[in-house]
């Protein structure tokens, strides 16, 4: 018994120790970038083209864009370990969500489609709005980001009758996923290795919370992917009468 114990705090302790490397590794990167370019332009700003000082401090805005994103993803992973991420729930119809969080992705990847495809009818669904929207725009964001310029990212929402849920699509056009990394994707702080992705900025934390915040919410996600793109499927149960009568005594 001691010996099972003496193990488990071992492995804890491992686990914490590779947390605080890998966040070491990810807060260096973009600060090393900031601190390079903002001393190139403080030492040698009369020798620099206007076009080069241009370019170095769009690159210390998109460091310091990466650096909070990864600030805030580690505050919300933080949040949902401890259990004080509070949900406040609702009864709400998804389309007026996926349009903002769409809105919200094209102004950062002005080259790619957006297509959103809506069944007639569909129901509406129990959850936290902003957690909710905090879930598309991962998604969204995820597919833009890993999918070549010019492409379309595919919106399809439709009802499983015999389920009684509503279910989300998000279809990308990109570098799609192997079989053996398929299973890892979800885990914090994991990023395919690959030379593909190697050139693209991100810190392995998105879809971790977002897998959370979907159970969180009593959904369910999944990911289908080939060499032609990955298409992550979410799903949740259609919302009630009851279910609104309950949201009713609680707020």
């Amino acid at each position: 018994m001691l010996e099972t114990e003496e193990n488990k705090l071992n492995e804890l302790e491992q686990a914490h120790l590779d947390f605080i490397s890998t966040v070491s590794h990810e807060l260096r990167t973009p600060l090393t970038s900031i601190r390079g370019f903002a001393d190139t332009l403080l030492s040698s700003y009369d020798r620099l083209t206007p076009e080069q000082r241009e370019k170095f401090l769009k690159i210390i805005k998109e460091q310091s864009n990466r650096l909070i994103n990864l600030v805030e993803n580690l505050l919300t992973v933080s949040k949902m370990q401890s259990d004080k991420e509070l949900m406040v729930f609702k009864t709400v119809d998804v389309k007026s969500f996926i349009e903002s969080s769409v809105q919200i992705i094209k102004n950062q990847y002005q080259t790619h489609k957006y297509e959103c495809r809506y069944q007639d009818n569909l129901p509406k669904i129990l959850i936290d709005t902003d957690k909710f929207q905090q879930i598309l725009i991962n998604l969204l964001d995820n597919a833009s980001k890993y999918s070549p310029e010019n492409s379309t990212v595919i919106i399809d929402v439709s009802q499983d009758f015999t389920q009684n849920t509503l279910i989300i699509r998000v279809k990308d056009e990109g570098i799609g996923i192997s079989k053996e990394n398929i299973g890892k994707i979800f885990n914090k702080f994991s990023r395919i290795d690959s030379p593909l992705t190697r050139k693209i900025q991100g810190n392995g934390l998105g879809l971790y919370i977002t897998k959370t915040l979907v159970e969180k919410m009593n959904g369910n996600i999944s990911v289908q992917s080939s060499e032609k793109g990955s298409e992550f499927i979410i799903t949740f149960k259609a919302a009630n009468i009851e279910d609104s009568g309950l949201k009713k005594l609680k707020e």
